[in-house]
């Protein structure tokens, strides 16, 4: 693992279940930074183009038991990490992640992968220097997502998880393990909480604050050409 005094740059990190609004969030905050000037870097979960295809067919085939799920996701971050979070730290920038190791902690532990192993497998990474989770009800997350979307996805629902042959109610079951996950992981890594269900405005007022509390924002702003 780098060395923390390697690091320039701040990590960001934006968490939350299905339904929770996290990536509006995230992408708020990005906008609002890049508005000030400052040297950002966004990120997200399962983006990688190296095992973008990889995952596609497995899913389509419905082929990815829950060790080949973990592996092909702690193989997406891997190469995101080393490609693109790492350096822009190293290069100073404040990396703001949608989704992080903590989803792996929690989905994949859900799906029944051991999660002291996933922590050894992730072990590689940087703890952020602010986490915030967008907590909701269990019940205004599911009416988020099944009122959105017109058909929920496999994997998605938990399906290969045999919570239920009800496609909805195995993605209520599976939504509520992962939620529970998420709060001892709250717990034991010091999550900001903050409140989902509050008007997105105040929430974005309140990430704002807390970023400028915790960083010395003037020290990441871009230097005008000469």
């Amino acid at each position: 693992m780098d060395s923390v005094a390697q690091i320039k740059g701040r990590l960001i990190v934006v968490e939350g279940t299905d339904g929770s609004g996290k990536s509006t969030q995230a992408h708020l905050l990005y906008e609002w930074l890049l508005g000030l000037n400052c040297k950002v870097f966004f990120s997200e979960w399962n983006s990688s183009a190296i095992v973008k295809g990889a995952t596609r067919k497995g899913k389509k085939r419905q082929a990815l038991t829950p060790t080949t799920f973990s592996a092909i996701h702690a193989t997406d971050f891997a190469d995101r990490y080393e490609r693109q979070i790492l350096p822009m730290l190293k290069a100073g920038y404040i990396v703001i992640c949608d989704r992080y190791i903590f989803t792996a902690f929690a989905r994949d532990s859900v799906r029944g992968c051991n999660l002291e192993w996933l922590k050894k497998l992730y072990s590689f990474a940087l703890i952020p220097h602010i986490t915030f989770f967008y907590k909701v009800p269990l019940e205004v997350a599911c009416e988020r997502i099944l009122s959105g979307r017109p058909q929920l996805k496999f994997f998605e629902a938990g399906m290969d998880l045999n919570l239920s042959n009800d496609i909805a109610e195995s993605f209520r079951i599976f939504q509520g393990r992962i939620l529970k996950e998420y709060l001892a992981l709250s717990k034991q890594y010091k999550f900001t909480v903050v409140d989902g269900t509050k008007d997105v405005h105040y929430q974005q007022t309140l990430a704002r604050k807390i970023v400028e509390e915790k960083i010395e924002l003037s020290h990441f702003r871009k230097r005008a050409t000469q």
